[in-house]
């Protein structure tokens, strides 16, 4: 099969031919209708959080399952499934507590790759090596969804989606009522916006950089627009919010800026979410003592503390209803031919989702 592989950090991805393992126990094989550019890929990609080359990234994808292993009983070939990069078996004291994407359990293919070329191991890279026509992972990573449901769009799902929508629902259980601000309003960002007006927050201010980014987060439920280096942000939240700061302000972006800024936007008794995932060496600093006088809270959300069973069918349910928006996150369809040209177009801040698309 194809495959965009990552031989040296920061230079352009190579598309070669590669070989994948079959699925064993408790795995299946999926052929890949769409792939979308995630941050996270970038930054390994270009070295940020180091690892092991070469590599196959790429872990926002759906396509159609074409095999199943032995023991997998919830999938089956012909299904329509979004492909993740979690994996939880379900007993371990995380997965006991709720918390799948925290599962830590050891799974035979975080031990072996089932990636090669010309006989030699490639990374499976973001536990999933989705850049790729086809992907072999764990079945707990997938979710069968209906046939109806665009591929291309549902991929969105995997990652963007779960990941927003769910920092909202999920990690910060925000109620009607409450005020939100959320910083980046890139996919991911785009999706708090959306989970933020479904549980009925009020208001929902977007701080962006772009323009155009800010224009979308309207589009997408926000009830104001912030450009953050513009002024006296904390003012200007005020000034929106009846002179309050917000309840919830969530940084869905890796930049070290909007974790500083995100601290100075917080109510008393309000809480940060971190979402974006900046380079592992950024750090931040925040006046402890107003943390405990005024009852902060700081927050991580992995993968929107998603439970892909329940979470998946839920956001699908709510797309085919048309409450929540994923055709209108894709900036750019490409082939993984270009792949490059869709990466750049991403770093260069010029798309919401780029999607790369498979023949199926």
């Amino acid at each position: 099969m194809k495959a965009a592989v990552c031989r040296a950090f920061g230079a352009p991805l190579t598309v070669e031919d590669v070989d994948l393992a079959a699925p064993r126990a408790g795995e299946i094989r999926v052929k890949l209708a769409a792939c979308a550019i995630c941050h996270s890929d970038i930054i390994y990609a270009d070295g940020g959080w180091g690892g092991t080359l070469p590599a196959v990234y790429g872990h926002e994808a759906a396509g159609i399952v074409e095999e199943v292993g032995a023991g997998v009983t919830h999938l089956a070939p012909g299904d329509h499934a979004v492909v993740t990069l979690i994996r939880f078996c379900g007993h371990c004291p995380a997965c006991s507590a709720g918390s799948q994407v925290q599962c830590d359990a050891v799974f035979p293919l975080d031990e072996r790759s089932p990636l090669s070329a010309g006989g030699a191991p490639l990374v499976h890279g973001m536990r999933t090596g989705a850049f790729a026509e086809y992907v072999v992972v764990e079945a707990s990573q997938a979710a069968a969804i209906p046939k109806d449901v665009p591929l291309d769009s549902a991929a969105l799902i995997a990652c963007g989606v779960i990941t927003g929508l769910g920092a909202v629902t999920n990690t910060a259980g925000v109620r009607a009522g409450e005020s939100v601000a959320v910083i980046g309003t890139g996919g991911v960002g785009l999706n708090a916006v959306q989970g933020a007006a479904l549980v009925g927050a009020s208001p929902i201010v977007a701080l962006d950089l772009s323009e155009s980014k800010r224009a979308a987060a309207l589009r997408f439920g926000a009830t104001h627009a912030l450009d953050p280096a513009a002024g006296d942000v904390a003012q200007a939240l005020r000034a929106v919010n009846h002179g309050r700061l917000a309840d919830w302000v969530f940084v869905t972006v890796g930049a070290k800026r909007a974790f500083d800024q995100s601290l100075g936007l917080l109510a008393p008794n309000g809480g940060m979410v971190a979402v974006g995932m900046p380079n592992a060496d950024v750090t931040t600093a925040f006046a402890t003592a107003n943390f405990a006088f005024y009852g902060q809270k700081i927050f991580g959300s992995k993968m929107g503390s998603a439970r892909i069973r329940i979470d998946v069918p839920r956001i699908v349910d709510l797309y085919r209803q048309g409450r929540l928006k994923l055709d209108e996150l894709i900036t750019g369809r490409y082939k993984l031919a270009d792949i490059n040209e869709a990466i750049a177009s991403v770093k260069r801040g010029d798309a919401l989702r780029n999607v790369i698309v498979f023949d199926t």
